[in-house]
């Protein structure tokens, strides 16, 4: 004899085990979504390593041309001025370049695992009003 059916929890039983069943269905959709957003933050964290350290290259780069601009800009001739500030120009802009591809970077990694939090934030509001 089957007492859950005969005392009635059969229905019951079947709900909480459907409900228990697409919370482990639910569970799983949402780790592999934490597992995509981890994947994308990791690559924006190592574009962000490597722009980090080629700033930094071509700040370093940038000051010695530019005090090397100053330096040959008190010099005799006019065109070794033009062309060192020239130089120097260009690394300045390249280093702006970097510059901002790297705030761009940051910009875009502040808030990881956006749609992990959002699809969690629904699940939550879900289970709260059914209960």
């Amino acid at each position: 004899m089957n007492w859950l059916s005969a005392l009635g929890l059969d229905t019951l039983v079947a709900r909480y085990r459907a409900a228990v069943i697409e919370a482990a269905i639910a569970s799983e959709d949402r780790v592999e979504l934490a597992k995509l957003e981890w994947k994308l933050q990791r690559n924006r964290l190592q574009s962000i390593l490597v722009l980090a350290i080629a700033l930094g290259g071509l700040t370093v780069v940038a000051m010695v041309l530019l005090s090397l601009a100053i330096l040959i800009q008190f010099w005799n001739s006019p065109d070794r001025a033009t062309v060192a500030w020239v130089i120097a120009a260009v690394w300045v802009a390249a280093w702006g370049g970097v510059l901002w591809a790297l705030l761009s970077a940051l910009r875009k990694s502040r808030s990881p695992f956006m749609q992990t939090r959002a699809e969690l934030a629904k699940d939550w509001q879900s289970i709260k009003e059914k209960l």
